[in-house]
């Protein structure tokens, strides 16, 4: 059984991946950022007008959806964006580099992800958690999900619908009761910050959206992804659109900008208290758990392939892309140390904003990549072209951000492009390996 097997067995088990389970990857990945690891970020920058910012993000993420859905179409892999950069761009230290800097995307996000599990968790145990016990329960949480994705991913998507299903069950429930009990006058026009503010808050929120590109690394599993992965990739982002709109109104519209600034870390579960009380409190909190689960285990199975994927293909150690442990390739595992390693040593709070800048400039260079192959795809390119200054314009708006905010993040996610690069440019002088396109 060669590697490729090994990867393509452990993503989808003993069956392939099905529009529910495809959709719930998407679903996944996005839901838990942007709603509970980050919406104390967004507020701060868009204070009322949150819902605003969620709703331009969404545009902003609905426009590289069709670039990825074409791509995703044209060239089924398991390693997504990763397959799509190398067909674009061919062998070279372009395509080589940016695939190391998005895999240090995924892992930035894993911490994030992470990092919201063990705070909504530590809620259930003490109202002083200690750092100690913030830090160990969300490594319990990168753990005990990068075990589920081991044991293959026909186990992960089945866990994937369930944890979905729940998470979404609640947050619709907040949003349909929430919005009858708003307050029309906190989400007047008048109360909004400057138009700058807004898309402050669009772009540090772009981290919540990036996750539907995870199910273009299941295209490879799906019996007609021509068919298939278009039609799940639009209705995950759709249903994430719509969702983000609902619970972001809701907050808004039950809550002052002061509250929310005084319960920033925690704002939905606060939300809920005028309607829900202490009940709705704890009830956000376990839908808390659900998303930010979800989401790590969604993006493990991502980021573990895009692992994989640049090591069978020459931007990694070979090693990378065999199997260790049952299902698991090096990959997941070095995946999984790396995000323990960033949740140990960072201050996520300006990782978050660098993890929106990161896939914002990934995007930005898939559909750049895109604009080469467009007869491949098939695409329009006015559409490809819009995607791409979108993605560049927000990225803009973000960097300007970060200075303002996080001066260091920012120096920070420069000196890891840098660095993804010179690793890049230095593994193949020393190896000669060169990334196959036909991979």
């Amino acid at each position: 059984m060669n590697a490729a097997t090994n990867v393509s067995r452990a993503t989808s088990g003993s069956a392939p991946i099905g529009m529910v389970a495809a959709v719930s990857i998407g679903v996944g990945g996005m839901v838990g950022a942007g709603i509970f690891s980050i919406l104390g970020v967004v507020a701060h920058a868009a204070g009322n007008a949150m819902w605003l910012a969620f709703a331009i993000g969404g545009v902003v993420a609905l426009l590289s959806t069709y670039s990825y859905a074409k791509l995703g179409a044209t060239f089924p892999s398991a390693g997504g964006a990763v397959h799509f950069l190398v067909k674009s761009f061919g062998d070279g230290v372009l395509a080589g580099g940016l695939n190391l800097f998005m895999w240090a995307g995924y892992i930035i996000s894993l911490a994030l992800y992470a990092t919201a599990f063990g705070g909504y968790a530590a809620t259930f145990v003490t109202t002083t958690p200690s750092p100690v016990l913030l830090k160990s329960l969300a490594i319990a949480a990168v753990v005990v999900l990068a075990l589920i994705n081991a044991l293959g991913a026909g186990l992960m998507g089945r866990w994937e619908t369930v944890i979905v299903a729940v998470k979404l069950a609640i947050l619709v429930l907040f949003a349909a009761v929430g919005l009858w009990f708003i307050r029309p006058g906190y989400l007047s026009p008048e109360l909004w910050p400057e138009t700058s503010s807004i898309l402050f808050g669009a772009g540090v929120l772009f981290i919540g959206y990036e996750g539907f590109g995870l199910v273009t690394n299941a295209a490879a599993d799906m019996r007609d992804p021509r068919r298939l992965l278009p039609r799940a990739l639009y209705t995950s982002v759709l249903l994430v659109i719509a969702l983000y709109l609902a619970v972001s109104l809701t907050v808004t519209g039950n809550l002052s900008d002061y509250e929310i600034e005084r319960a920033k870390d925690y704002a939905l579960a606060e939300a809920a208290k005028p309607f829900l009380g202490q009940f709705g409190f704890h009830l956000i909190a376990i839908a808390a758990l659900f998303s930010t689960a979800s989401a790590i285990n969604a993006t493990l199975f991502g980021a573990a392939n895009v692992c994989y994927m640049i090591a069978r293909d020459g931007g990694l150690p070979a090693g990378l892309s065999r199997t260790e442990w049952r299902g698991a390739t090096g990959g997941l595992l070095l995946t999984a140390a790396l995000v323990l390693a960033v949740m140990l040593s960072f201050d996520l709070s300006g990782i978050a904003m660098m993890g929106s800048a990161a896939f914002l400039l990934i995007y930005a260079a898939v559909n750049a990549g895109h604009l080469k192959v467009l007869k491949a795809t098939g695409a329009n390119a006015v559409l490809v072209w819009l995607s791409l200054l979108t993605c560049l314009a927000m990225l803009a708006v973000l960097c300007v951000y970060i200075q303002q905010e996080q001066p260091r993040a920012l120096a920070a996610l420069v000196l890891i492009a840098a660095a993804s690069f010179a690793a890049e440019w230095a593994y193949r002088r020393w190896t000669g390996r060169r990334i196959s396109e036909a991979a």
